[in-house]
């Protein structure tokens, strides 16, 4: 095996790939192909693979699935995930279910409110733009400079409280969002892949 500019791909490199992607042996394969056995590059190919193949099935209707649940050592916090596919012979794969489990951790940890911007309610996010803009006028700043430091703010905001737009926690680079696992999942998988909705409980909190 060789890639396009005839450098050689080794047996060890798809493994490796395999094991930090979940990718298929073929996909793994044909990404290093692609990228001269850069593994950093291979992985970016697997992922815009996965976004070409999410975009195509991403209007399917995806009614089956399972609810993940995840109880914090002490028992003083608790998840519990709707993650729906199109099949519940995909459902019940070890892929899903292991994807499952890490959106169950994901919302443990970094606490997001909703699922995404748009399941969240218009006079909330108008709420926030305008805290974040008194704020800006507080300081001092022209009225333009502030909304557009109120932006800024709010583009933050939503994107550490909307859970696909969330840094995937266990990811050290912090390059990859909790959208690029469905992403992922979708493209492994062959089926649309939604998380539905989820709720987190924590005694003493709201």
């Amino acid at each position: 095996m060789a890639g396009s500019n005839g450098t050689p791909i080794r047996p060890t490199q798809i493994q490796e790939l395999r094991e930090a992607t979940g990718a298929g042996i073929m996909d793994c394969k044909k990404a290093l192909e692609v990228s001269h056995g850069n593994m950093e590059k291979a992985k970016a190919w697997l992922r815009d693979h996965g976004v070409a193949i999410a975009a195509k099935k991403g209007g399917r209707m995806a009614k089956e699935g399972l609810i993940g649940s995840y109880i914090h050592a002490g028992g003083k916090l608790g998840v519990l995930v709707e993650l729906n596919s199109e099949t519940d012979f995909v459902a019940r794969t070890d892929d899903f279910q292991g994807l499952l489990r890490e959106l169950c951790m994901q919302i443990a940890a970094a606490a997001p409110r909703w699922v995404s911007r748009d399941l969240i309610p218009p006079e909330i996010i108008e709420q926030k733009r305008q805290e974040f803009e008194k704020e800006a006028l507080k300081e001092k700043k022209p009225a333009p400079v502030a909304a557009k430091i109120a932006d800024g703010k709010l583009d933050k905001y939503l994107a550490e409280t909307c859970l696909l737009e969330q840094i995937y926690v266990r990811e050290p680079s912090g390059k990859v969002k909790v959208k690029d696992l469905l992403t992922e999942a979708v493209g492994k998988m062959g089926e649309n892949v939604v998380v539905r909705r989820f709720v987190r409980f924590q005694v003493g909190g709201e």
